[in-house]
């Protein structure tokens, strides 16, 4: 875990890529926030592991003591929803960036193929047919990986990956976070159709605000505009009144019946 910045705390999940590449263009927030960044299994200074979503929830849960703000992305977004869901009171806010949560649309064959492609990356690694391997790489956000050989960073990442568990295998209960009133916002960056109907399925689950921020491909945070608009929904977010004074019940009520 690395620290950055002042403020409420704002814990940063990233997904199969680095915290650095995932969280560069948030940088501005730390003037106003302080920026907590996960460093998943794999990823150091973490130990080594496998992406592996129970494990991540494991880790994240001591991180939720302060009750932050969560900004999850795709594979990360897994072992946050399991986390919060273990102690959803202990959760300021969700945003949900382009998650791999393939059931929410059943009998969509755009989703069904995606999720052919991911599973078979994380089932495959380097060794999953190159053109399945390439085209997944793309929809992921990942540079130069035309015809020919994989960038080592690129490579080091799909090896990272391999042996990974499926998204399919999470039990997820997203009923708890919908009914404990988290305040969520799902975030997709228009690049592609089926993670699209993902973060509206998901959206609607959870009752969630939903946009979209084009620009970056599967790396939404780094889309022109998108810190603002998180900045926005953080600070809308913030002050939650817990337990709040006698004198502001009773001008509540009032208020209520003169309605």
């Amino acid at each position: 875990m690395v620290r950055e910045g002042k403020g409420p705390k704002v814990l940063l999940v990233h997904g199969g890529a680095s915290p650095r590449t995932t969280w560069a263009e948030l940088s501005e927030l730390s003037n106003r926030w302080s920026l907590v960044f996960a460093y998943r299994r794999g990823y150091p200074p973490s130990p080594a592991g496998r992406h592996d979503f129970d494990v991540d929830a494991s880790d994240l849960l001591p991180l939720l003591d302060t009750r932050p703000h969560i900004v999850a992305h795709s594979y990360g977004v897994l072992g946050t929803l399991l986390a919060a869901a273990m102690r959803p009171k202990r959760v300021r806010s969700l945003t949900l960036i382009e998650p791999p949560l393939y059931h929410l649309v059943p009998d969509d064959t755009e989703v069904a193929y995606l999720k052919r492609l991911g599973d078979a990356v994380l089932r495959d690694g380097l060794s999953c047919e190159p053109a399945m391997l390439r085209e997944f790489l793309r929809l992921s956000g990942a540079a130069n990986v035309d015809d020919g050989p994989l960038p080592e960073v690129v490579a080091r990442g799909v090896r990272r990956a391999h042996g990974g568990r499926l998204p399919g295998e999470a039990r997820l209960r997203i009923d708890i976070l919908r009914d404990a009133g988290i305040p969520s916002l799902v975030a997709s960056g228009g690049h592609a159709e089926a993670l699209e109907r993902i973060c509206d399925a998901l959206a609607a689950e959870l009752r969630a605000e939903r946009i979209t921020a084009a620009g970056a491909g599967h790396f939404v945070a780094g889309a022109p505009g998108f810190a603002d608009l998180l900045d926005r929904f953080l600070t809308l977010n913030n002050e939650v009144i817990e337990n709040p004074p006698l004198a502001l019940c009773a001008q509540s009520t009032s208020r209520r019946a003169r309605r």
